[in-house]
């Protein structure tokens, strides 16, 4: 009995030494999520308008070029640029929450964007936008993500 007591004893000695084999370092991933009032789908992409932690109403555009092969908004496939798969859009359950918007960072860079949205279009948070209307400033930066906190 002692034996196996002393043996018991010397493996959870070393046994922790080879657990720690792997040296390499999980990257530092963060999310924020923010609420969604209203979604508006334009030719460029989706123009969100969003409440900040202030509860200030923002806007901002996710281009289209950034949803890679996922659903176009319009209905055909995705474009499959260079920015492709920085955004993705899920589809809530009809008695699903309300929509949010969470962007993920990876060590401080702006990694990828989900619009978690309502399946149906009549749903009060899908809007539509006149015709003609410049939604150009709201797609400037196509490289990053810059929200208003």
């Amino acid at each position: 009995m002692k034996k196996t007591i002393f043996v018991l004893f010397l493996l959870a000695l070393i046994v922790p030494v080879f657990a720690q084999t792997n040296s390499e370092e999980l990257p530092n991933i963060y999310c924020i999520n923010v609420p969604v009032e209203k979604i508006y789908v334009t030719s460029d992409g989706y123009v969100v308008q969003y409440r900040s932690a202030s509860s200030i109403l923002a806007i901002i555009g996710i281009p289209i070029e950034w949803f890679g092969n996922a659903l176009h908004p319009h209905g055909s496939t995705g474009y499959g640029s260079d920015g492709a798969n920085k955004a993705a859009v899920v589809r809530l359950p009809s008695a699903g929450d309300w929509p949010t918007m969470s962007i993920f960072y990876v060590d401080g860079v702006f990694s990828h964007v989900r619009l978690y949205v309502h399946s149906m279009k009549s749903h009060p948070t899908w809007g539509s936008i006149r015709q003609g209307t410049d939604v150009s400033r709201y797609f400037g930066d196509r490289e990053g993500f810059d929200i208003q906190f």
